[in-house]
């Protein structure tokens, strides 16, 4: 008997996989996990024209998923072409580059009914219903069906035709938030579209997300759809986003940097309406808030960009989830220009939540009823009557209060000084409430908008030393310095080389005074080693400015007089970003009168 040699190899046989096969494949391009196929249904269900779409699921989509739109429907003989492979009512095949429809593959509806059992029901206007089922790619006649208009698509234990990746997805919990996930950016993209999202599992029905149709124009409208899908807080410390670049139109919202979060959970953006994960778009966002935000805070925002459809292909992904613009830089530069400009506008603004955890920290004692207390009286009763108990000069000196000299109206945006606090807090009385301010945090940001403006304009001004400083460092710490040494010698610090590892000092920034100046070169050592090799030399510039800054600031545990409180207050209103700190703290904390009356049992 003939004995195979090991050495010689079969040659492979070419076959042509049959219609199940390749549906299946297609299905595990597209269909990841049950948010894909609502993804999928509901972006045909926008399509078709829908202005109510309402999705049901039972044990996060693993067992039933139901989409119920009242879209332009379909007809009959449409139905069994609707389950065909790459058949499709988006594009004509033409032009792959002008699309404007979510949908163009033709690929979802085949591919769900090659895993699942799919049924579809759909009538047009004036048409007859009619519907259609396919289980694991066996197709069905179609039959006569009542419904009013629309389309309702059911899809039933999914994966049943392919049940090993049943395996992959994960509980019914994680499943069920992530079609809530898909159900939400795709509201946010269509405002004045109702969407519904019910879980029905067990037999019960709880609706997890509504959001009605909005009315009025499209900033208000979508103003009042993120209010519902993001929270009432995003939606007050929101900045509205308008501007146009080279054909390219941004819009949308985005929140101020003291409100952040601790990880990049809450970022939304889309192209021409459709939601997409876009690491170019998400680089352009984290660059515009880099100089308000420290590292480990990532900005709030849900961004709307709109252009030719020629100018960004969307056919580079299955799922459609990224793009691919004709110019990017175009598109990264409108992104980060149109937030910094928003935020500059917002001048000293700081979050509301910032005073809603100030007051959430504050824990009275419970308290009873409140019995009759006379009516808070007028400022110049206050006055009178503060004047009357203001101690005497026979009283020892200890006991003595300070007065505020300064006669500044309390009308102002952050109100008049009235008292520093532990040397670090300034205490300033609006017409409604109080404002604490961070000294150092506040003065901080200060410097750096001002060093910012002068290296922008003609360099920063610098100041020689008598005596150049001399720091040694190690031979790789003074190489790392010196390539930057022309960098900043931009923004006045002029360095050289001083034999071995050593360093000179020669000039500083004059806008600095006396500075420290071996600790200011250490924390720019600092910020150059936590810079990534990959950073622009504008966001090395801007972040070792940012450290610069601190050092010529008011430092914590210094007292200020009235005049220099009062200064500080003012020129925190001219300045903007004065709201928070270069690393995205609140740089002052807004209580309203009425919230601490409330503290107190007074109200």
């Amino acid at each position: 008997m003939a004995i195979a040699d090991p050495q010689i190899k079969q040659q492979p046989v070419i076959r042509q996989l049959d219609d199940a096969a390749i549906n299946r494949i297609a299905a595990g391009e597209v269909l990841e996990r049950p948010a894909s196929a609502v993804k999928e249904l509901v972006e045909n269900s926008i399509d078709a024209g829908a202005t109510r779409i309402e999705v049901a699921i039972a044990d996060g989509g693993k067992t039933l998923i139901r989409v119920t739109d009242d879209g332009c429907g379909m007809d009959a003989e449409d139905l069994p072409l609707a389950l065909a492979r790459h058949a499709t009512s988006k594009i004509d095949g033409s032009d792959l580059l002008n699309i404007t429809s979510f949908g163009f593959r033709g690929e979802a509806l085949p591919s769900l009914g090659a895993v699942g059992r799919l049924s579809i029901t759909s009538r047009t206007a004036g048409g007859n219903g009619a519907t259609i089922s396919v289980a694991g790619g066996q197709v069905e006649a179609v039959k006569p069906a009542a419904l009013s208009a629309g389309t309702v698509i059911t899809l039933r234990d999914m994966f049943y035709a392919t049940p090993a990746r049943l395996k992959f997805l994960r509980t019914n919990r994680a499943e069920a938030q992530a079609v809530s996930d898909v159900i939400k950016r795709l509201a946010m993209a269509e405002p004045f579209t109702t969407f519904i999202l019910r879980d029905t599992s067990g037999g019960d029905s709880r609706t997890m997300f509504r959001a009605d149709a909005e009315t009025g124009d499209l900033f208000d409208a979508l103003h009042g759809r993120l209010r519902t899908v993001l929270g009432k807080d995003f939606a007050e410390n929101a900045l509205r986003i308008d501007t146009v670049r080279e054909g390219f139109h941004l819009t949308g919202y985005a929140a101020l940097p003291t409100y952040s979060r601790g990880a990049a959970v809450a970022q939304y953006l889309f192209v021409n309406g459709r939601p997409v994960r876009d690491k170019m778009l998400l680089g352009a966002l984290r660059a515009a808030y880099m100089d308000v935000l420290s590292r480990d805070r990532h900005p709030v925002a849900a961004l709307f960009i709109d252009c030719d459809p020629t100018l960004v292909d969307v056919n580079v992904h299955p799922a459609k989830s990224e793009v691919r613009f004709r110019d990017p830089g175009t598109v990264r530069g409108l992104i980060i220009s149109g937030l910094r400009h928003a935020l500059a506008e917002a001048g000293h603004r700081a979050s509301t939540t910032v005073a809603s955890a100030t007051l959430g920290a504050i824990t009275p004692e419970p308290t009873e009823p409140r019995v009759y207390q006379m009516d808070r009286p007028s400022f110049s009763a206050r006055s009178m009557t503060f004047q009357a108990q203001a101690p005497g000069l026979s009283e020892a000196p200890s006991a003595r209060i300070e007065p505020v000299v300064e006669d500044v109206p309390d009308n102002l945006p952050l109100g008049a000084a009235r008292a520093q606090v532990h040397e670090n807090y300034i205490i300033a009385q609006t017409g409604k409430g109080i404002v604490i301010v961070d000294q150092h945090a506040a003065h901080e940001r200060l410097v750096y908008e001002k060093l910012k403006t002068q290296i922008a304009e003609n360099g920063v001004a610098a100041q020689a030393l008598l005596i150049p400083e001399i720091i040694e460092l190690t031979e790789g710490e003074a190489n790392h310095l010196l390539e930057h040494a022309a960098d900043l010698g931009r923004f006045g610090l002029t360095i050289e080389p001083f034999g071995g590892a050593a360093i000179a000092v020669r000039e500083t920034p004059a806008i600095l005074g006396e500075v420290n100046a071996t600790a200011m070169i250490r924390d720019i050592l600092d910020e150059l080693t936590d810079q990534n090799e990959t950073a622009s030399i504008q966001s090395k510039i801007e972040a070792i400015l940012s450290r610069v800054a601190c050092h010529g600031s008011i430092r914590s545990g210094r007292r200020m007089q009235a005049a220099e409180m009062n200064a500080l207050l003012r020129e925190m209103e001219a300045t903007p970003l004065s709201g928070q700190c270069n690393h995205g703290r609140p740089t002052y904390v807004e209580l309203k009168l009425a919230d601490i009356e409330r503290l107190f049992g007074r109200t």
